[in-house]
């Protein structure tokens, strides 16, 4: 037997961001897996589309997260950004992710996250008082935009009348996760210096006058011995106000115009409200806020034949692979009373060491917010077409016109 080829050798399909179609960003890739092609060469490395192989690679220790790669490959090799992504959890690896982790981890549990749940009804509920009435809405703006980042903000005690500042920021830092980064960096570097000068007096007033929040816990667990340094603390909370915001008002944008083109499950939720569970995690099967998960090979592997040397770029096609026909009997149907298969698992918040740190918080956000809004906006359809955001990164509506009865 020869040399087995490494991917660029073995004749793949190639898939480019030209592909890209913004209202189903996840078309080119399903395409290619149903025609049989669950390996693609993209202009970054390679793509993992099939549910088998996401799956098993999500907790693979042949790969590690991205790091600075998506910097390096823009040719961003400093600055303020790029020393801040050695700072959050999301990039980190090894010893020092484990023990950030351990530390924010207990705000996130189901417990805590319960907790949270009346203050999201109250939250949410307010919203639909306001807007029910009118009969129609966008609903990025009047009922997307300010919920997921209330609730982080009263997580971590952020003064309310401060959301729309952290809205703004995460806006624009999270454009750091696209591929435009070069051209938005001053914009981005100068929201960071923003963020961190307002949590830094955060921080201050917490170490003299201790809340009944998140923030004031992380400070006592600093100052109890624990190696979470004050440049840790900040970045720790910035990236918690930052990461849960964006992608949980982007989920809810998606599922609402999931449910408006879909009128027979928006009618079965708000008939059977304790369907809400699994409403959410349908509807980020079916439409998700982020398609794929960058990785890093560690080491030269073999995947379905080829090799993938080590340093390359690997994505996992989440979104795709939430779709694959062999793991999902009519995945491109929504159904909220889906019998799920045994050992089928949504893949869109990973797995392994970086699983979703907040994917407990987002589900229940999700949750109140759906079952709420079934029963307050009878009849959802869409009132004019949507308006998308670029599909790179965090995706969803720009703008998502929707009508109901009154």
């Amino acid at each position: 037997m020869g040399p087995v080829p490494t991917y660029l050798e073995a004749g793949l399909p190639t898939l480019s961001p030209l592909d890209i179609d913004p209202g189903n960003p996840n078309g080119a890739e399903a395409r290619l897996l149903a025609d049989g092609s669950p390996l693609a060469v993209t202009p970054f490395g390679l793509a993992v589309l099939s549910y088998e192989d996401v799956s098993g690679l999500l907790r693979d220790p042949r790969l590690r997260g991205p790091g600075d790669d998506i910097l390096l490959i823009q040719g961003i090799t400093e600055g303020r950004l790029f020393r801040r992504n050695q700072e959050i959890l999301l990039f980190m690896e090894g010893p020092d992710h484990h023990r950030l982790r351990r530390l924010v981890s207990k705000a996130f549990t189901p417990r805590a996250v319960d907790s949270l749940r009346p203050m999201m009804r109250e939250t949410f509920g307010a919203t639909l008082a306001d807007v029910a009435p009118r009969g129609r809405c966008d609903a990025v703006p009047d009922l997307c935009e300010s919920y997921p980042i209330r609730v982080i903000c009263a997580l971590v005690g952020v003064p309310s009348d401060d959301w729309a500042l952290f809205s703004r920021w995460a806006d624009i830092i999270l454009q750091s996760l696209s591929l435009e980064v070069a051209s938005k960096l001053a914009m981005i570097e100068q929201a960071i210096d923003e963020i961190d000068e307002y949590v830094g007096g955060l921080i201050e007033e917490r170490r003299r006058r201790p809340g009944q929040d998140l923030l004031s816990e992380l400070i006592a667990v600093e100052e109890e011995g624990e190696r979470l340094s004050a440049a840790e603390l900040l970045a720790v909370t910035n990236m918690m106000i930052v990461a849960g915001t964006d992608t949980t008002r982007n989920q809810l944008g998606l599922a609402l115009h999931s449910f408006a083109t879909h009128p027979d499950q928006w009618r079965l939720l708000a008939e059977r409200p304790e369907l809400a569970p699994a409403a959410v995690d349908e509807t980020i099967r079916f439409s998700a806020a982020t398609g794929g998960l960058p990785r890093v090979a560690l080491e030269d592997f073999e995947l379905r034949g080829v090799t993938i040397p080590a340093g390359t770029m690997v994505t996992l096609v989440t979104a795709t692979a939430n779709h694959d026909r062999a793991a999902l009997d009519q995945p491109d149907r929504l159904e909220i009373d889906r019998e799920v298969p045994k050992g089928f698992n949504l893949l869109t918040f990973g797995g392994g060491t970086h699983y979703c740190l907040g994917a407990n918080l987002a589900r229940a956000e999700l949750q109140e917010a759906l079952a709420l809004a079934a029963r307050a906006l009878p009849d959802l359809a869409l009132d004019g077409e949507p308006v998308w955001k670029e599909p790179f990164g965090i995706w969803g509506p720009r703008s998502l016109p929707l009508r109901w009865s009154t």
